[in-house]
């Protein structure tokens, strides 16, 4: 499946391209197996193929949002979008949410993995909105990851998506691309969060958490890397690249 906001724009990217820099120089101390030369070409492409890339998690305001990313715990968004179409147009503030009820809440979200644990979540984060933020989504990390159900990762997709901050979430995909390529390696989700933060220059830190999360989607998959339809292939580290299958050799968006 290829996602349609990035189908297309391939040779748009690759005229934008530049020769990547030499590999032996790397800046020392830094987290990235990159050149200074190649982490700026890398996003680059990433900004000419996806100038304004966005969740795929549907939401109407902040705290449809964090309801949204907190059902999306080990579940697709599609499905989450697929529970919370309905379900935001009658719950799509605190306050209502908690008039509806955990109840009417788990048969909404009955669907997606976890629903039990996740309706008592939902639940228990709105009334804390409520009694502790009068109703409003705070815009700040520590407040968040005090709202039951939500962690760090979760508090970095909301800062950045709702408020434009330059956050970056970790989860699988991007810890998958960070690695795979060199961009920024590291052990655990927090050492590639504080990897991607350092190396990314402050024109693209805001987009870099959808750059790599549809990159690692869509074209960067765990089992089987698409490397023909990479537009970073050049740069990027892993080896052996996967080689195209007959018939489709020329290289596509991510």
């Amino acid at each position: 499946m290829e996602k349609p906001v990035v189908a297309g724009l391939a040779k748009k990217a690759k005229a934008k391209m530049q020769p990547a820099a030499k590999k032996t120089e790397r800046k020392e101390g830094s987290p990235s197996l990159l050149t200074p030369a190649e982490i700026e070409e890398v996003f680059s492409r990433f900004a000419a193929a996806m100038p304004k890339p966005q969740t795929e998690l549907q939401h109407a305001n902040p705290f449809t949002l964090l309801v949204a990313v907190a059902l999306s715990a080990q579940a697709t968004d599609a499905s989450v979008n697929k529970a919370t179409k309905t379900l935001f147009e009658k719950a799509d503030t605190p306050q209502k949410m908690l008039a509806l009820g955990e109840d009417k809440l788990r048969d909404a979200i009955k669907t997606i993995g976890l629903f039990n644990t996740k309706a008592k979540n939902v639940i228990a984060l709105s009334k804390a909105l409520v009694e502790n933020h009068s109703g409003i989504v705070p815009q700040d990390r520590a407040a968040l990851e005090k709202l039951p159900g939500v962690g760090r990762k979760s508090a970095n997709v909301v800062l950045n998506v709702a408020f434009g901050q330059p956050t970056i979430a970790v989860d699988t995909h991007i810890f998958r691309v960070a690695n795979r390529t060199g961009l920024a390696p590291g052990k655990n989700p927090l050492q590639v969060e504080l990897g991607l933060e350092k190396i990314a220059a402050p024109q693209f830190i805001v987009n870099v958490h959808h750059w790599l999360i549809l990159h690692g989607r869509y074209v960067c998959k765990a089992k089987k890397p698409e490397c023909w339809r990479c537009i970073i292939a050049d740069i990027c580290r892993f080896e052996p690249k996967t080689p195209a299958p007959a018939g489709n050799a020329k290289p596509a968006s991510n």
